[in-house]
């Protein structure tokens, strides 16, 4: 927590690390400066970039829960791609999958039975009958989107104050000092007002959900059962009933995203708390890294899109791709989801997030710091508050950037 740290002297063990990291990794040097003539800011997507040292390292080969670098260092990853590889590198069945696929065709724009056979897995874990595909969760909650408005008539969606739901524009949005919704702070390039696409409420709010909802203009609320991109947020008993009820009473198409909280069970905090949404967007873990996202929907929802599907003659409604459920993606993610999701490995997976949640824990314990860790099942995340927080803004409030940055 801000105030807790001598910052004169974060400070100056920042400037040890960072000298002691720029001796220790010559060749990353190297790669980064050579990769400045011709990436822009010497990365291939701009995230990359963001790294404590004066550079990022460069990767030379990654398995299970290692990964080496240029300079063939060894390390732990306890970030695992942000959860892209949350499987862990390279798993074998993937692995084996995708190498296979690669000399049978990439992509044909037709389908092959094992999109079939991950529609099946998707339906036995979340409870949805219905799925589509894209290359990412952000490409899965773009779609989600458009056919929400479709389908409701209406133009507007509700997010939660610091949320995150990929690069959607309609997400990148706050609460500012007054409530009122304005763009997140960096948002690079936004269309419009997100006044007139966006309402953004307070997590664990039932009456500011309430109130975005009886304005009549919302088509979806969008939302992770639990924050993940601020820190861990966990709903409050009861929450995530009412966001039920609330859409139902109101017409407002539910929307969960399990990208992140995937890393609850096999299906995500829906599949291990029995939620309902009408629809459900994934990503990331679920093709052992391989671009792939999916939307499912209830029969209902299905029904209804077909309806204005119909009228697209050209291709050009806005949804799909031409990448989209390629014959590799979905090798990718049938192979994770059956032999690598599964059950079995949420048991090993969680365990050791305990331990380690635990461990952080009493690490903290130990020299009385104002912090705590928090789980959601298999991840887990320490912040700088001694409490849990309730919403998206005590999470930021609790944040400390330069204390954070000095922890990676």
């Amino acid at each position: 927590m801000p105030g807790t740290i001598d910052q004169d002297n974060l400070t100056r063990l920042m400037t040890r690390e960072q000298e002691r990291f720029v001796q220790t990794h010559p060749a990353s040097q190297a790669l980064h400066q050579r990769a400045l003539a011709s990436l822009n800011r010497g990365v291939p997507m701009v995230w990359m970039a963001r790294w404590a040292g004066a550079f990022p390292l460069f990767v030379t080969s990654a398995q299970g829960s290692h990964f080496t670098d240029a300079d063939g260092l060894d390390y732990i990853d306890l970030c695992l791609g942000d959860t892209g590889a949350m499987t862990g590198h390279s798993p074998a069945a993937t692995v084996a999958a995708v190498t296979k696929q690669m000399s049978k065709g990439v992509t044909a724009m037709l389908p092959t039975e094992d999109a079939i056979v991950v529609g099946e897995a998707l339906q036995q874990r979340f409870g949805l009958p219905l799925w589509q595909f894209t290359l990412s969760a952000t490409d899965a909650n773009r779609n989600a989107i458009r056919h929400a408005r479709q389908i409701t008539g209406r133009n507007k969606i509700v997010v939660h104050d610091w949320c995150y739901h990929g690069t959607v524009d309609e997400t990148f949005a706050i609460l500012d000092e007054n409530g009122k919704t304005v763009s997140r702070p960096g948002n690079i390039g936004a269309p419009v007002d997100l006044n007139e696409t966006t309402i953004v409420v307070n997590y664990n709010s039932v009456d500011d959900l309430e109130r975005a909802l009886q304005t009549g203009d919302v088509a979806a609320v969008l939302m992770e059962p639990a924050l993940t991109n601020i820190g861990i947020v966990l709903p409050e008993p009861g929450y995530l009933d009412a966001c039920r009820e609330l859409t139902t009473k109101y017409g407002a198409v539910w929307i969960i995203d399990e990208t992140h909280t995937l890393s609850v069970g096999p299906g995500g905090w829906t599949g291990t708390h029995g939620l309902k949404p009408d629809m459900l967007t994934v990503g990331k873990p679920i093709g052992g890294g391989v671009p792939c996202g999916a939307f499912g929907m209830t029969q209902e929802i299905a029904d209804r899109i077909a309806v204005g599907v119909a009228k697209d003659d050209l291709d050009v409604g806005g949804i799909g791709g031409t990448l989209a459920g390629n014959a590799l993606s979905l090798a990718a993610m049938r192979a994770t989801l059956t032999d690598v999701l599964t059950p079995a490995a949420y048991e090993h997976m969680i365990a050791l997030g305990t331990r380690w949640a635990d461990g952080v824990d009493a690490a903290i314990a130990a020299v009385d710091a104002p912090w705590h860790c928090n789980r959601l099942g298999a991840r887990g995340e320490y912040m700088f508050s001694e409490h849990a927080v309730r919403t998206g803004a005590e999470a930021f409030a609790a944040g400390d950037h330069a204390l954070d940055e000095f922890l990676h």
